[in-house]
């Protein structure tokens, strides 16, 4: 058996694979769902479940829409300035990790971004806390979960200014009130579905504020009012995001699933930290649910017990290239017996060693 600890795209349930695969064959009438209208009835039905599968599994108030674009988180980045900071005005940024960094860079061609805190002098392994967001900014925003460095963001920071969040990597791994955020983007290829499709929630009182024209793709009130279809949507991709928000909503939604990621999270890092092969490479309180980072305190034992566990079914825990080690990510379809399977294979090898 392969066990997929694959930091995105990821993992998801044997059942969703199982029917989507049904789909590319035959959708509807024999027609497969790769090539099946968007403006069909049919189609529109799909989208309109998952817009109402997202907002019942998030319990998303009135007031916010719900978007299911292209482009990935990266195009966020350029979209959420574009659309929330006006000319001359500057939005609040805190920097933990590589992707917050290059949502800073592109802020430069709408206006100015704050840094408020940073944890870079320290390689990310922490998340900065007891810092000021100015008043006057534009919005605030930050990045959930850090899936190169294994770092998660817990407590929101109290502020009076719109808060934009880049969710991608722990989006419905665990409840949160969507009332405390103006915006959310994620990508899919985490615990949505795979790649292809990228989710955004927003307040729909904070649009049109900008005071720049915006292209049409680009701009949210644009895409609300198209339905998330102004152009041909990813078709399969939100597809087979309705099947895998089916099977969360089946096994008791987000409130169920994290008792799970809990659990997967705190057997794993309690192997880390009792294995004296093992160390973790970030501050205890900050530690991911979703993305387990960690080395060997012998670096030369690296290559031997990553060859190790890719002969037993271990596949996808080679650290980021930036950073190296090891990560294991623990998204929502991931098993505990996947989880159980490394914590062996890690004793086995300390066994070994001695």
């Amino acid at each position: 058996m392969r066990h997929n600890f694959g930091a995105g795209p990821c993992i998801l349930p044997q059942e969703v694979f199982k029917q989507a695969s049904q789909a590319v064959l035959d959708f509807k009438d024999g027609l497969s769902i790769l090539e099946i209208s968007h403006r069909t009835p049919e189609f529109e039905g799909v989208v309109e479940e998952t817009t109402r599968l997202i907002k019942e599994l998030m319990n998303v108030p009135e007031g916010y829409s719900v978007l299911l674009l292209q482009g990935g988180a990266s195009l966020q980045f350029a979209m959420v300035p574009m659309n929330l900071l006006p000319e001359g005005q500057t939005a609040s940024y805190l920097e933990t990790g590589v992707w917050a960094n290059k949502a800073i860079k592109e802020v430069a061609f709408f206006g100015k971004a704050n840094i408020v805190a940073s944890s870079k002098d320290a390689n990310f392994t922490f998340i900065p806390k007891d810092y000021t967001i100015p008043e006057d900014s534009a919005y605030f925003h930050f990045t959930s979960n850090n899936t190169i460095y294994g770092t998660e963001l817990f407590n929101l920071p109290k502020t009076s200014i719109p808060v934009v969040c880049d969710m991608s990597s722990d989006i419905m791994s665990r409840v949160i009130d969507v009332s405390q955020f103006d915006l959310i983007y994620a990508g899919a290829q985490k615990n949505i579905g795979p790649a292809g499709l990228t989710v955004v929630i927003v307040k729909d009182e904070i649009l049109g504020k900008s005071g720049r024209k915006i292209p049409s793709m680009l701009d949210y009130k644009v895409q609300i009012d198209g339905g998330s279809m102004y152009n041909t949507p990813p078709v399969f991709s939100i597809y087979t995001a309705m099947l895998n928000l089916r099977w969360l909503k089946a096994k008791g939604g987000v409130a169920e699933i994290e008792k799970e990621n809990t659990a997967k999270a705190r057997a794993l890092y309690a192997e880390i930290d009792r294995n004296p092969l093992f160390k973790g490479t970030c501050a205890v309180e900050d530690r991911s649910k979703m993305n387990v980072c960690f080395v060997m305190e012998n670096p030369e034992h690296e290559k031997p017990f990553l060859k190790y566990a890719e002969e037993n079914g271990i596949e996808g825990i080679k650290g980021h290239r930036s950073v190296g080690g090891f990560r294991a990510s623990i998204y929502n379809a991931l098993p505990i017996t996947s989880v159980h399977a490394l914590i062996e294979l890690m004793q086995i090898f300390a066994e070994k060693q001695q």
